[in-house]
């Protein structure tokens, strides 16, 4: 049987596949309100479903090369630390793909004209309100 959404084989069991960003959201969403610098672990431990360890370390290093979370060395193992919430890796995935276009005018205009009329309304506010903040 195959998953409608992704054409991926469903997991045993038939459950939905999760996709990264959603797994990525799930692991920042652990990570937020630890204690402090955590292990793999730990965030296995505290997230919904049968995860392998392998598989949490794979979104926690793709976190790290995002700039979502960091890492250090404690003893013989990483510990790990958000650095960025939710709405702050979907920035950075934006800003990656508007870094990665030869044209940014034509991909921002696009990007505003798209918008609903309430998202650029809070657009706009964001960009009054930055315009209005003195520099460094």
């Amino acid at each position: 049987m195959r998953n409608r959404e992704t054409s991926a084989p469903l997991p045993e069991g038939g459950g939905r596949r999760r996709g990264q960003g959603e797994l990525e959201a799930q692991v920042l969403a652990v990570l937020q309100p630890a204690p402090g610098p955590v292990t793999a672990s730990w965030v296995q431990g505290r997230l919904a479903g049968d995860l392998a360890y392998t598989t949490v370390m794979t979104i926690l290093s793709r976190l790290q090369v995002k700039g979502a979370v960091t890492r250090h060395r404690e003893g013989r193992s990483f510990v790990w630390e958000a650095t960025a919430d939710q709405a702050g890796l979907a920035a950075l995935r934006m800003r990656r793909v508007l870094d990665g276009e030869s044209n940014r005018e034509a991909v921002l205009t696009r990007f505003i004209v798209s918008l609903s009329p309430e998202d650029e309304q809070v657009l706009r506010e964001l960009l009054r309100h930055t315009d209005d903040e003195p520099e460094d």
